[in-house]
């Protein structure tokens, strides 16, 4: 087994799937642009700056991830030629840090965000803050997504590190 290759094809494959919080933010982005154009009503217009803010963050995020994942795979290559149990330890050790930020961040935390926004649209009746709730359970819904099909493949990627270090 490569392992060079494995981690290769594991930073494209997330090469692959962080333009999906891109092309979200865009859309949310959209959305913010036809609710200050179309809107006439109270709660159209209360989704203005909430759609504008997530698409920002879904953006930025989508930014971010792409151009750190892009950079690994030329470090990869470095780090490999470099010392390659070195290479194997220091990704298992990412992998592992990662896969528990997922579970605390991802898989806890998101959740109750997204339950208090939930109940936030039932207590308040404030059209600002039903637009907050909504817009927040979207773009929670979204890095769900996202970040669950991440999470398998640095879960399977992780398990893979780990058949190479025994």
């Amino acid at each position: 087994m490569d392992i060079l290759k494995t981690a290769t094809d594991w930073a494209k494959a997330e090469l692959f799937s962080t333009p999906f919080f891109i092309l979200f933010g865009l859309v949310f982005m959209a959305a913010s642009l036809g609710f200050w154009q179309l809107g006439k009503t109270e709660m159209a217009r209360a989704y203005i700056i909430p759609t504008l803010v997530a698409g920002v963050l879904l953006l930025t995020i989508g930014l971010g991830l792409f151009y750190t994942n892009k950079s690994r795979i030329t470090q990869f290559k470095t780090a490999y030629n470099a010392d390659v149990p070195a290479f194997v330890a220091s990704e298992i050790t990412r992998a592992e840090a990662t896969l528990k930020e997922y579970n605390t961040i991802v898989f806890k935390a998101i959740p109750i965000i997204i339950i208090v926004a939930a109940l936030s649209i039932i207590f308040i009746n404030s059209p600002t803050w039903r637009a907050i709730s909504i817009t927040t359970i979207a773009m929670l819904i979204v890095i769900l997504l996202v970040d669950g099909t991440a999470y398998a493949r640095i879960d399977a990627y992780h398990k893979e590190l780990k058949l190479v270090d025994k």
